[in-house]
C-alpha cells in the first residue's frame, strides 16, 4: 500500500463518513416507522432531537463526499511517477482494478450527495419538516453506494503496488485502443462537439426560460443532468486535443496537469455544479405545492437555475476558449 496524507485522508474520510451514513441510515429507518410531528411522545421529542444532529453531521459528510472526488484524482495522478508507464491518474487508476469503478462510484455519489443536500437545505425552510421522510428515504438510497465506494477506495489503495507496470493514457485513450476510453476517443470531432454544444444551449436555454417564467422545471432538470455525460465525453472526444494541440491526444486527466495550468478543475467543477444545480431545479418541482415551502421551493429553485446558468455557462466558455485560441485545427 503507497500510503502519503491524500490517502489516508481519503480512506479515514471515507470510513469515517461510512460509519456515520450507517447512523443515519439507521435514524432514517427510525424516521420513516416513527415520525408524528403532532405527537407530543417521548419517542417523537427524541427523533426531533436527533434530526438535528444527524442533519448537521451529513452535511459535512456529504460535502467530504463532494470533494473527495477531486481529492482522489488529485491523489491518483499525483501517485503517478511512481509506476512504471503512468504519465498521469489514467495509469494510477488501470494499476489497480478496483481503479476506474472506484472513479464512478465517487462521481456518482457526488452528484447524489448534492441533490441530498438541496433536498436538505428545502426541508429547513419549512416549520413542519416537510420533506423529512423524503429525504431519509432517499439517504437509503445513498447510502450503499457510498459505502460500496469507501470499501473499494481502500482496496483500491491497498493493493497499489509500485513495481506495477501499468498503461499510459495514450493507450487508454487512444483510437487503436479498447475499452470506453478508445471508444469516446474515436467519437468524430463533429459528432462530439455538436452534441455537446446541442445539450449546452438547450439546458442554458431551459433554464433561461424557467427563471423568466416559472415553468421548464423538469427540461432544466433533464438537460442539466444530460450535460454531464456528454460533456465528458466531449472533453475525451474533442476538447482535450485542442489543448495538447495533438490530435492523438485525448486524455481527460493530462488536463488537471500543471503544464496545462490545471484547466481540468475548473472546467470539471463547473460542470459538476451546474449539471447538479440543474436537476435541483427538477428535484424540487414536486414540493411546489407544499403550504409550508410555497415561498422558499420557488426561490431555491431560482437560485439552483442561476448555479445551472453559471456552472454550464463557465464550462461552454472554457471549452469554447481552449477550441478558438489552441493552434491545432481539425
Amino acid at each position: 500500500m503507497i500510503v502519503n496524507p491524500a490517502v489516508i485522508a481519503l480512506v479515514g474520510g471515507s470510513a469515517a463518513g461510512g460509519a456515520l451514513l450507517l447512523v443515519a441510515a439507521a435514524h432514517g429507518v427510525a424516521v420513516l416507522r416513527g415520525w408524528d410531528l403532532g405527537s407530543g411522545s417521548q419517542r417523537q421529542l427524541e427523533l426531533e432531537r436527533r434530526t438535528y444532529l444527524v442533519s448537521t453531521l451529513l452535511g459535512f459528510t456529504l460535502a467530504f463526499e463532494l470533494l473527495s472526488l477531486f481529492l482522489f484524482v488529485f491523489t491518483a495522478d499525483a501517485l503517478a511517477p511512481q509506476f512504471t508507464g503512468a504519465m498521469c491518474a489514467a495509469g494510477s487508476l488501470q494499476a489497480s482494478p478496483y481503479g476506474y469503478p472506484v472513479l464512478l462510484l465517487k462521481l456518482l455519489d457526488a452528484v447524489l450527495a448534492g441533490l441530498w443536500l438541496i433536498l436538505d437545505h428545502a426541508d429547513k425552510q419549512g416549520y413542519d419538516y416537510p420533506l423529512i421522510r423524503v429525504k431519509y428515504a432517499a439517504l437509503l438510497l445513498l447510502a450503499p453506494p457510498a459505502l460500496v465506494e469507501a470499501g473499494l477506495q481502500a482496496a483500491y489503495f491497498a493493493g497499489l503496488r509500485p513495481e506495477v507496470i501499468t498503461s499510459c493514457c495514450g493507450s487508454l485513450f487512444g483510437e487503436g485502443g479498447r475499452g470506453l476510453g478508445a471508444d469516446l476517443a474515436s467519437l468524430p470531432p463533429a459528432l462530439a462537439g455538436g452534441g455537446l454544444a446541442a445539450v449546452l444551449l438547450l439546458a442554458l436555454g431551459s433554464a433561461l426560460v424557467f427563471l423568466r417564467t416559472g415553468r421548464g422545471a423538469l427540461a432544466t432538470g433533464l438537460l442539466s443532468a444530460a450535460a454531464l455525460p456528454v460533456a465528458l465525453a466531449a472533453v475525451v472526444g474533442v476538447i482535450s486535443p485542442y489543448v495538447y494541440e495533438l490530435p492523438t491526444h485525448h486524455c481527460p486527466f493530462c488536463l488537471l496537469q500543471r503544464e496545462y495550468h490545471h484547466l481540468g478543475y475548473p472546467l470539471y467543477a463547473a460542470l459538476l455544479l451546474g449539471s447538479v444545480a440543474g436537476a435541483g431545479v427538477a428535484l424540487l418541482a414536486p414540493f411546489r405545492a407544499t403550504p409550508s415551502l410555497a415561498e422558499a421551493v420557488p426561490a431555491l429553485q431560482r437560485r439552483l437555475a442561476r448555479l445551472a446558468l453559471a456552472g454550464l455557462g463557465v464550462f461552454g466558455a472554457l471549452s469554447a476558449f481552449v477550441v478558438l485560441a489552441s493552434g491545432l485545427r481539425m
